[in-house]
């Protein structure tokens, strides 16, 4: 799509929504391109790694893994 420059500033938030949604909209002055609205690459991955360094996992995090492992292998059932 091609909107003018002046017609973008009236409908920018729209424009903006269109360009979320996946549009890439071109803007014109006296009809040549002058700039390209695109959607960010980030967005698409933008909560991956959102929450690194905000939470630590405690040392013992793995003691009974091989307790869980033994349900896996016998059913849910564990030896006595």
């Amino acid at each position: 799509m091609q909107i003018a420059i002046a017609e973008a500033k009236a409908q920018f938030a729209d424009l903006i929504r269109r360009v979320e949604a996946g549009e890439e909209i071109e803007l014109t002055r006296y009809g040549r391109p002058v700039a390209r609205l695109t959607p960010s690459p980030a967005r698409a991955n933008s909560l991956i790694g959102s929450a690194k360094g905000q939470m630590r996992l405690p040392d013992d995090i793995h003691d009974g893994d091989d307790q869980v492992a033994e349900l896996f292998r016998s059913g849910g059932v564990l030896p006595e």
